[in-house]
């Protein structure tokens, strides 16, 4: 794999940046809002007002329940939901507004027998590596049809545990290697804080980009992505390597500055 220098959001031209942008995209998790919480009131409000202005997608690890809550049901009324792209499980499904309801356009599930083995591989490696807890918070392993994930400490554990538990990735990408082992025709790879997760080959969040590219005429060099895992170990370093005009985020802190100032240079 060849390497590429992700800028932090502090480096980039956002002049540049916003005259050449021609479709703006997002990671979930850390990004947009916290691990598993609401965007806040401004950043829905920006959002929204993205969305009014040029074509916006959210990619992220989590299933689509979770964009729900953290994203859908916060913005507000002006938001124009026609022009989103929603990309959940690493882009392993796609959504569109249909003016009614959001519509599953494509699923690239695994088949049950193969889920199910993939389960049991995460609790024996897991078990075997001291990363199985008795006591987490919520589900361990969620199977998301087309995606396995597992998550070390469950899907509700508090924020600041989650950001503790791993903040090397040497847990997840040593859990990953031996049960990428298991299944060499799959791609298992770190996803978030705690987590890893397991999907088709080659339908990752590069793919996911590829698609949006294809299906909305934006070249991949003109679609911003803006996440907060863009170290080579994590899922949004893909994105990086495809070629769009990626920016590294430490939080929905920086992510609300980028926004503003986007929005201020489209309007």
């Amino acid at each position: 794999m060849v390497a590429c220098h992700v800028p932090v959001w502090g480096e980039i031209d956002l002049d540049a940046v916003g005259a050449k942008a021609g479709l703006v995209a997002f990671d979930l998790d850390n990004t947009l809002a916290r691990s598993k919480q609401p965007m806040k009131a401004n950043m829905a409000h920006c959002i929204s007002q993205l969305t009014r202005l040029m074509p916006l997608a959210i990619i992220t690890g989590g299933r689509f329940e979770l964009v729900q809550s953290q994203v859908l049901d916060e913005l507000d009324n002006t938001a124009c939901r026609e022009n989103m792209h929603l990309m959940p499980t690493s882009g392993t499904r796609y959504y569109r507004w249909d003016g009614a309801q959001w519509h599953c356009e494509y699923a690239h599930d695994l088949d049950p027998e193969e889920r199910r083995a993939v389960i049991a591989s995460f609790e024996r490696h897991a078990r075997e590596q001291g990363l199985w807890f008795e006591h987490p918070w919520g589900d361990r392993i969620e199977d998301r049809g087309s995606q396995i994930t597992f998550s070390a400490l469950g899907q509700q554990a508090p924020i600041e545990q989650k950001e503790s538990w791993d903040p090397d990735n040497t847990k997840k990408n040593r859990l990953a290697a031996a049960v990428g082992a298991d299944f060499p025709h799959l791609a298992v790879h770190s996803g978030g804080s705690t987590s890893v997760d397991a999907s088709r080959r080659g339908v990752d969040k590069a793919y996911a980009v590829r698609e949006l590219s294809e299906m909305t005429g934006v070249p991949i060099d003109r679609i911003v992505y803006i996440g907060d895992r863009m170290d080579p170990d994590g899922n949004d370093y893909p994105v990086a390597l495809a070629g769009t005009i990626a920016i590294r985020v430490s939080g929905p802190h920086d992510t609300l500055r980028i926004c503003d100032g986007l929005i201020a240079r489209l309007s």
